[in-house]
């Protein structure tokens, strides 16, 4: 790795959008990889560094590079639940079916971790898969439940994926559907909301 592709890297990272133009104005490539294989651009996604992010963008990166644990510049928004960097990178042409380690898009992590305005801004503003399952076997809906906390975030979470179309009938890979999970977990009021949309308790287990 060269000189001006070190400080592009070092710059996207710290969020320094002068220097990230200036690097690039030097000759470094818009896709120059760190050790881990992460782009400029992960790495202002991973902080969300918008400004920097920006002028990436306009420089042509690619959203949708991997790196070397199969996350994108385009998946970490769902980790980090930043809506405005998923604006951001829309024009860019980011690959919404792309998919991590685990076999999720980006909505997957988004619903884990109770983000629930990226949820509800992926699904209107893109083509996500609101039932895409992963290769553990679970949905948006599912891990919103089974990895969530059963708190308001969550609640609110899975409200917004049933509102979208997902389907409150999917199980896991064993059968157990969203709502037998959350009466299973105590989520109460997690338990009525997916009961309200249609979802019917199942046999015990």
């Amino acid at each position: 790795m060269n000189a001006h592709d070190r400080h592009l890297l070092a710059a996207a990272g710290r969020g320094d959008a002068d220097a990230v133009g200036a690097a690039l104005a030097a000759g470094a490539a818009v896709e120059a990889r760190d050790d881990r294989l992460r782009t400029p651009l992960l790495l202002a996604a991973l902080g969300d560094h918008l400004a920097a992010a920006a002028v990436l963008v306009a420089a042509g990166a690619d959203p949708n590079a991997p790196d070397s644990r199969e996350d994108s510049p385009w998946l970490v928004t769902g980790v980090t639940g930043s809506v405005r960097m998923m604006r951001l990178l829309l024009p860019s042409g980011p690959a919404p079916e792309q998919l991590n380690r685990f076999g999720g898009t980006s909505l997957i992590p988004a619903a884990e971790r109770g983000h629930t305005a990226y949820v509800r801004s992926v699904l209107a503003e893109t083509s996500t898969d609101v039932d895409h399952v992963n290769r553990l076997g679970w949905t948006a809906l599912l891990e919103a439940v089974i990895l969530g906390d059963g708190g308001p975030r969550h609640e609110e979470v899975v409200a917004v994926l049933l509102a979208a179309g997902a389907d409150p009938l999917l199980g896991d890979k064993d059968g157990v559907t969203p709502y037998e999970h959350a009466a299973r977990r105590g989520f109460d009021g997690m338990a009525r909301i997916l009961r309200a949309a249609g979802a019917q308790p199942g046999a015990e287990r």
